[in-house]
Formats: C-alpha cells, sequence, structure tokens
C-alpha cells in the first residue's frame, strides 16, 4: 500500500492497477483516491465505470485508445468483473500496450495469480491487496480517529467497542462518528458510552447466542433470541446465522486439529482475523458431534418448519435449546 499512496499523493500513476482483496472499505477508499488523483474535479467526460460480469472488453479497449477530452488522461474503473478468474487473452495482452493518456483501475475479490492478467498487470502497472486488517492494524486505525478527536479510549473499552461493532471498517467508522457526537465535551470514550450510542451487529448477536448456549446459559441465549424478534429480525434467518456459526466452529476447530496458525485459518474460513481469534475460542465448548448434531438438528427443524408441524418461532426456540444442553 506503500507504493500506492506515494503514486497518488504525487500524481505519477501507473497506466493500470489492481485493486483485490476483502477489504471493502480500502477499495472503495481507494478507488475514489484514484479518480481524484487522476481527473479534476466534476470531469465526468474521461471517467468510465464498469460493474460486473458481462464487460464487453472490445468496447474498453476502443475507450482506453480514445485521446481524452481537454485533459491529460482518461481514467476507466471496472469492478467484479471476474476478468483476474478468467482466460481475458485479449485484454491482458492490450495491458501492454495501454497509452499514457489512459489509466485503468480494475476492483476485485478474488484473483488467480496465475492467470495471464494478474501477470499482465503486475509487470505493467500496480497491483495492491487489500486484505482484512489484522487486529493490531484495526486498532491503530480506531485510535487514529480517536486522537484526531482529542479523545482517549481504554484497551478494555476498545475491546468492548470492537466485540460490539464488529470488524467492517465501513460500519466501524459510521459508530466511531456517533460515538464521538455522543461523547462531545467529554474527553474519555467509556463501555458506558459504547453500550448507549452502538449498535451491535446480528453477527456479533449471534456468536453471543452460541457463547451462552455452549456455557449452558440457555435464559440468556433465549433472551438474546428474544431480542431479535422484537427487532423484527426474521426467525429462520436467525437460525440459519447460528447454523452458519455452527458450521463455522467445525472448520475452525478441523483447522486447529491440524495445528494451523490464527491467520491461515481466518483465510482459509473467509473470516476476519479477529473473528477468528473469537471463533478459536470458542470451539473448547463444543466437540465435533456435538456440532454435527446441532447441523443435522437445524435441517430437521427447517424441514418440520416447512412442512408446518413447528412454527418458525417455535423451532429456533428448540436448536437453542438442545445447543444449550451440556
Amino acid at each position: 500500500m506503500k507504493a500506492l499512496n506515494e503514486e497518488i499523493k504525487s500524481g505519477q500513476l501507473k497506466k493500470v492497477y489492481l485493486l483485490y482483496g476483502e477489504e471493502a472499505y480500502l477499495k472503495k477508499m481507494y478507488k475514489e483516491r484514484l479518480r481524484k488523483a487522476a481527473l479534476p474535479e466534476g470531469d465526468t467526460m474521461n471517467y468510465a465505470y464498469y460493474e460486473g460480469k458481462n464487460v464487453n472488453v472490445k468496447e474498453v479497449i476502443d475507450l482506453s485508445e480514445t485521446l481524452p477530452f481537454f485533459a491529460d488522461r482518461r481514467l476507466i474503473i471496472l469492478e467484479n468483473t471476474g476478468l483476474f478468474k478468467s482466460a481475458a487473452t485479449d485484454l491482458a495482452d492490450y495491458v501492454k500496450e495501454i497509452p499514457e493518456t489512459s489509466c485503468l483501475v480494475f476492483i476485485e475479490t478474488e484473483v488467480d495469480k496465475r492467470g495471464k492478467m494478474f501477470k499482465a498487470v503486475k509487470t505493467e502497472g500496480r497491483v495492491t491487496e487489500l486484505p482484512f486488517q489484522d487486529e493490531k492494524t484495526l486498532k491503530r486505525w480506531i485510535l487514529g480517529f480517536v486522537k484526531k478527536e482529542q479523545k482517549q479510549i481504554t484497551e478494555s473499552t476498545l475491546n468492548h467497542f470492537l466485540d460490539k461493532v464488529g470488524t467492517d471498517m465501513e460500519n466501524i467508522q459510521g459508530e466511531l462518528e456517533k460515538l464521538f457526537c455522543y461523547t462531545q465535551g467529554k474527553p474519555e470514550i467509556t463501555v458506558e458510552d459504547v453500550e448507549a450510542i452502538c449498535v451491535t451487529q446480528i453477527t456479533n448477536r449471534i456468536f453471543d447466542m452460541v457463547n451462552a448456549a455452549a456455557e449452558g446459559r440457555q435464559r440468556e441465549a433465549l433472551d438474546l433470541y428474544y431480542d431479535l424478534i422484537a427487532l423484527k429480525e426474521p426467525a429462520m434467518r436467525i437460525l440459519y446465522l447460528l447454523t452458519r456459526q455452527v458450521r463455522l466452529l467445525m472448520q475452525v476447530k478441523e483447522m486447529q486439529d491440524l495445528h494451523f496458525a490464527q491467520k491461515e485459518i481466518a483465510s482459509k474460513a473467509g473470516i476476519h482475523p479477529y473473528a477468528a481469534k473469537k471463533y478459536m475460542a470458542q470451539t473448547r465448548y463444543f466437540s465435533k458431534e456435538r456440532m454435527r448434531e446441532a447441523v443435522e438438528e437445524s435441517a430437521r427443524l427447517e424441514q418440520d418448519v416447512k412442512t408446518g408441524k413447528l412454527s418458525d418461532t417455535l423451532a429456533v426456540e428448540i436448536f437453542i435449546i438442545e445447543l444449550s444442553k451440556k
């Protein structure tokens, strides 16, 4: 990211960029920064945006070959095209011939590093991976905002904040803005402030529900469930999320048994490293057999709901009660 930041700051842009990885916030941020660095404010004549897997490659090449209108360059952004997981031979060959008057920016989640497109962009331009940020980086990023607001926050409060709002950087930024407004005039952000103003993400509620069930705190797990129902969360979606978490725990436990490191587990399971740390701790409450039984129970309950034997709310109650049994 350092090289990318320097190029944006200096305005000395490459002819082609690839931004890829799981962190949507960073991809969005760098997309906007590249746009501002490439074009004057308000220039729409020399800007084109393509999204999705049905991009007309010939059209993109023709546009790239067209001289910019009263400007130094033309900017073309292509997002989630899937071109880096297919052959895309024509475009891969063209990457080597992009004129100095054009800048192509590709934004993807997944890429094939062995493919022609990836190799072409790496040779001719700049490839930057933007993965989920680790816990240390995430905390440092949050503390930067806190310091800018001339406030203080303890390590324990910061951990509580992350546990409550999750690890999505865009959501974190939004919750921080609410927190700063709520604590205006106060030098320190406390746990009470976080509880008062920040919204708990449903994935974190599900985690807490499974945690309570795992520790045999059945009443607490059911109360968390009723809270979600009161918030108009569909019962069958809650069952799906509970089952998904159990499946994730099964994956994590398998990898722990194979002595995979936290970073590897996060990558292979497709979850944030901070979440992986929490899942790794939670697996100690469950045997593989218990998790497998829970997944099978979920499938049976879903079938009973579909055939009218059970109401959806009762089915989830039964699932939580069964999960809470030692």
